[in-house]
């Protein structure tokens, strides 16, 4: 059985940025390389934050929310003018950024990349080593790839499976169906055959989306 892992499908060449990359030069590095967010990294190129497209407009929409100046009278209560007004700084990487970052290690399988970014709501996975040190990328549309693959293919690798974990003599009476990413088992109702933990194997087949389990096959009679 073949199970993906991150490390396989990530991507290892990342555009990345630091901490004190300005507002200006994020939004360049989004647009020529068409991507939608990019790592933030520190001196020893360990992984501090994620920044994406929505960060810089979110910026963006609550500088023009600020309310400006109301034009009046000016009476003994207003304050008078700045002579040297103090321009704004503008934001960096790291006042923008996501911190901190939700990363994942080369070995972890595919499947739970993608739980990953389900549950934490996020697009991408900075890839890390032992030491935190950036070494990758993975998208959701990297992960979506292993979902892509064939009915034909997933049967060939739930068959494999399944044969290696049931006894020889009923292994040709095991019956695999997968239709649209879906798996049914049909096993025979014997002793010997945990239809259970064929069951649990199935499901980590990479690209398996759901499975279900038909009637038992009644063995035939041998006599």
């Amino acid at each position: 059985m073949s199970i993906r892992i991150v490390g396989e499908v990530m991507t290892d060449e990342v555009v990345r940025a630091c901490p004190d990359t300005s507002f200006k030069e994020l939004a360049r590095l989004l647009t020529a390389h068409r991507i939608s967010g990019l790592p933030v990294v520190d001196d020893d190129d360990k992984v501090v934050g994620v920044l994406s497209q929505t960060d810089l407009v979110r910026r963006q929409a609550g500088r023009r929310r600020r309310p400006s100046a109301v034009a009046g009278v000016q009476g003994p209560w207003s304050r008078p003018p700045r002579r040297h007004p103090r321009l704004p700084h503008a934001p960096t990487a790291g006042a923008l950024m996501s911190s901190p970052a939700v990363t994942v290690h080369p070995e972890q399988r595919v499947v739970d990349a993608a739980r990953i970014m389900e549950r934490r709501r996020v697009d991408r996975l900075p890839v890390v080593d032992a030491e935190d040190r950036l070494i990758g990328i993975v998208t959701r549309r990297d992960l979506l790839r292993v979902f892509l693959r064939t009915d034909e293919t997933l049967r060939a690798e739930v068959m494999d499976m399944v044969r290696a974990r049931v006894p020889e003599p009923v292994r040709d009476e095991v019956r695999v169906q997968v239709r649209d990413g879906v798996v049914r088992l049909e096993c025979p109702a014997r002793e010997d055959v945990d239809t259970t933990a064929l069951l649990r194997a199935a499901w980590r087949v990479d690209g398996v989306v759901g499975v279900t389990c038909g009637p038992a096959v009644t063995p035939p009679d041998r006599r």
